[in-house]
């Protein structure tokens, strides 16, 4: 959990689709989380141009094309198992773990990928 109590129930490597703002309808793969400020990485998405200077005569400035955070709240789960747009809960099995499970087909999602 973070400070505010909400636990991200999106991880890394989850295949997520933007359902809101400048890239809504873009599918990916979520490459880092921010659980604290609730914003998520998420690959080809809300692109930006960064200017860097050379720091050494080996590295090379210019422009370096980069995904900057969004917001969790943009993004929805893709099951991997139904391919459909879910929201999970988190469920206790019997033999301990706690797990996250699709709200649409029910199905367990591993947290290994």
């Amino acid at each position: 959990m973070n400070e505010s109590g909400i636990t991200m129930r999106i991880k890394k490597d989850d295949r997520v689709k933007v359902i809101a703002g400048n890239s809504k309808g873009v599918e990916g793969r979520v490459l880092k989380v921010f659980p604290k400020s609730r914003r998520l990485v998420v690959e080809k998405v809300n692109m930006i141009m960064r200017h860097t200077r050379q720091t050494s005569q080996q590295d090379q400035g210019g422009i370096i094309e980069k995904e900057a955070p969004i917001d969790a709240s943009n993004v929805m789960l893709i099951c991997p198992k139904c391919g459909e747009l879910t929201r999970t809960s988190n469920v206790k099995l019997s033999d301990g773990p706690t797990v996250r499970k699709c709200g649409k087909c029910g199905e367990t999602l591993s947290d290994e990928v």
